[in-house]
Protein backbone atom coordinates (compact mmCIF):
# COMPACT_ATOMS: atom_id res chain seq x y z
CA UNK A 1 0.00 0.00 0.00
CA UNK A 2 2.96 2.36 0.52
CA UNK A 3 3.74 2.36 -3.21
CA UNK A 4 0.09 3.13 -3.98
CA UNK A 5 0.19 6.06 -1.56
CA UNK A 6 3.41 7.33 -3.11
CA UNK A 7 1.81 7.31 -6.56
CA UNK A 8 -1.17 9.24 -5.22
CA UNK A 9 1.05 11.85 -3.57
CA UNK A 10 3.25 12.31 -6.64
CA UNK A 11 0.28 12.55 -9.01
CA UNK A 12 -1.43 15.12 -6.80
CA UNK A 13 1.74 17.22 -6.59
CA UNK A 14 2.03 17.32 -10.39
CA UNK A 15 -1.66 18.09 -10.88
CA UNK A 16 -1.65 20.74 -8.14
CA UNK A 17 0.94 22.76 -10.08
CA UNK A 18 -1.66 23.55 -12.73
CA UNK A 19 -3.60 25.44 -10.06
CA UNK A 20 -0.71 27.83 -9.47
CA UNK A 21 0.84 27.97 -12.93
CA UNK A 22 -2.31 28.69 -14.94
CA UNK A 23 -4.46 31.79 -14.81
CA UNK A 24 -8.03 31.66 -13.56
CA UNK A 25 -9.18 32.21 -17.14
CA UNK A 26 -7.12 29.26 -18.38
CA UNK A 27 -8.42 27.01 -15.58
CA UNK A 28 -12.00 27.89 -16.57
CA UNK A 29 -11.59 27.81 -20.35
CA UNK A 30 -13.32 25.00 -22.22
CA UNK A 31 -11.40 24.59 -25.48
CA UNK A 32 -13.29 23.76 -28.66
CA UNK A 33 -13.99 20.05 -28.87
CA UNK A 34 -13.99 19.56 -25.08
CA UNK A 35 -16.91 19.42 -22.66
CA UNK A 36 -15.07 20.45 -19.51
CA UNK A 37 -12.06 22.40 -18.30
CA UNK A 38 -8.94 21.95 -16.21
CA UNK A 39 -10.46 23.08 -12.92
CA UNK A 40 -13.44 20.74 -13.36
CA UNK A 41 -11.08 17.79 -13.88
CA UNK A 42 -9.07 18.65 -10.77
CA UNK A 43 -12.14 19.09 -8.57
CA UNK A 44 -13.63 15.93 -10.07
CA UNK A 45 -10.67 13.82 -8.95
CA UNK A 46 -11.09 15.13 -5.40
CA UNK A 47 -14.80 14.33 -5.33
CA UNK A 48 -14.32 10.90 -6.89
CA UNK A 49 -11.68 9.95 -4.31
CA UNK A 50 -14.08 10.92 -1.54
CA UNK A 51 -16.93 8.92 -3.05
CA UNK A 52 -14.85 5.83 -3.77
CA UNK A 53 -13.01 5.73 -0.47
CA UNK A 54 -15.32 7.27 2.10
CA UNK A 55 -18.88 7.01 0.82
CA UNK A 56 -18.45 3.41 -0.32
CA UNK A 57 -17.11 2.71 3.18
CA UNK A 58 -20.26 4.18 4.70
CA UNK A 59 -18.37 7.18 6.08
CA UNK A 60 -18.96 10.92 5.68
CA UNK A 61 -16.91 12.73 3.07
CA UNK A 62 -14.57 15.64 3.76
CA UNK A 63 -16.02 17.64 0.87
CA UNK A 64 -19.45 19.28 0.82
CA UNK A 65 -22.48 17.75 -0.81
CA UNK A 66 -22.59 20.88 -2.98
CA UNK A 67 -19.09 20.10 -4.27
CA UNK A 68 -20.05 16.48 -4.89
CA UNK A 69 -23.11 17.49 -6.90
CA UNK A 70 -21.06 19.96 -8.92
CA UNK A 71 -18.13 17.66 -9.80
CA UNK A 72 -19.36 14.07 -9.62
CA UNK A 73 -19.40 11.74 -12.61
CA UNK A 74 -21.55 12.85 -15.55
CA UNK A 75 -21.47 16.54 -14.63
CA UNK A 76 -19.86 19.37 -16.54
CA UNK A 77 -18.91 22.96 -15.76
CA UNK A 78 -21.96 25.18 -15.36
CA UNK A 79 -20.04 28.43 -15.06
CA UNK A 80 -16.67 29.78 -14.12
CA UNK A 81 -15.17 29.02 -10.74
CA UNK A 82 -13.89 31.90 -8.64
CA UNK A 83 -10.39 32.37 -7.28
CA UNK A 84 -11.78 31.52 -3.84
CA UNK A 85 -12.98 28.15 -5.18
CA UNK A 86 -9.59 27.52 -6.79
CA UNK A 87 -7.96 28.29 -3.44
CA UNK A 88 -10.26 25.80 -1.69
CA UNK A 89 -9.51 23.12 -4.30
CA UNK A 90 -5.78 23.81 -3.95
CA UNK A 91 -5.99 23.31 -0.19
CA UNK A 92 -8.03 20.12 -0.60
CA UNK A 93 -5.40 18.62 -2.93
CA UNK A 94 -3.14 18.14 0.11
CA UNK A 95 -5.53 18.09 3.04
CA UNK A 96 -7.62 15.21 1.70
CA UNK A 97 -4.53 13.04 1.29
CA UNK A 98 -3.31 13.89 4.78
CA UNK A 99 -6.75 13.05 6.17
CA UNK A 100 -6.78 9.74 4.31
CA UNK A 101 -3.40 8.86 5.83
CA UNK A 102 -4.72 9.65 9.32
CA UNK A 103 -7.90 7.67 8.72
CA UNK A 104 -5.98 4.66 7.40
CA UNK A 105 -3.70 4.74 10.44
CA UNK A 106 -6.74 5.05 12.73
CA UNK A 107 -8.30 2.06 10.93
CA UNK A 108 -11.68 3.76 10.53
CA UNK A 109 -12.52 1.78 7.39
CA UNK A 110 -14.53 -1.15 8.78
CA UNK A 111 -16.95 -1.87 5.93
CA UNK A 112 -17.04 -1.38 2.18
CA UNK A 113 -19.96 -1.49 -0.25
CA UNK A 114 -18.91 -3.43 -3.33
CA UNK A 115 -18.93 -1.22 -6.43
CA UNK A 116 -18.62 -2.04 -10.12
CA UNK A 117 -16.80 0.59 -12.16
CA UNK A 118 -17.67 1.38 -15.79
CA UNK A 119 -15.19 -1.17 -17.15
CA UNK A 120 -16.86 -3.98 -15.19
CA UNK A 121 -14.16 -4.26 -12.53
CA UNK A 122 -15.58 -4.77 -9.05
CA UNK A 123 -14.05 -2.88 -6.14
CA UNK A 124 -14.33 -5.02 -3.00
CA UNK A 125 -12.34 -3.06 -0.41
CA UNK A 126 -11.12 0.37 0.51
CA UNK A 127 -7.63 -0.71 -0.56
CA UNK A 128 -8.91 -1.58 -4.03
CA UNK A 129 -10.78 1.74 -4.18
CA UNK A 130 -7.56 3.61 -3.36
CA UNK A 131 -5.65 1.67 -6.01
CA UNK A 132 -8.33 2.27 -8.63
CA UNK A 133 -8.45 5.94 -7.68
CA UNK A 134 -4.86 6.25 -8.93
CA UNK A 135 -5.96 4.93 -12.31
CA UNK A 136 -8.86 7.38 -12.34
CA UNK A 137 -6.62 10.32 -11.44
CA UNK A 138 -4.18 9.25 -14.15
CA UNK A 139 -6.95 9.33 -16.75
CA UNK A 140 -7.91 12.84 -15.71
CA UNK A 141 -4.28 13.93 -15.65
CA UNK A 142 -4.22 12.96 -19.33
CA UNK A 143 -7.33 15.06 -19.96
CA UNK A 144 -5.72 17.99 -18.13
CA UNK A 145 -2.63 17.74 -20.34
CA UNK A 146 -4.81 17.68 -23.47
CA UNK A 147 -6.84 20.66 -22.23
CA UNK A 148 -3.67 22.62 -21.46
CA UNK A 149 -2.32 21.93 -24.92
CA UNK A 150 -5.60 23.14 -26.45
CA UNK A 151 -5.55 26.47 -24.57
Amino acid sequence: MNFTRTITQKNRAVIKRFLTELSLDDLNKIPEGFSNNIIWNIAHILVTQQLLVYRLSGLPTYVSEEMILKYKNKTKPEGNVTQAEVNEITTLMDSLLLQLEKDLEAKIFKTFNEYTISTGIVLNSVEEAIEFNNVHEGIHFGYILALKKAL
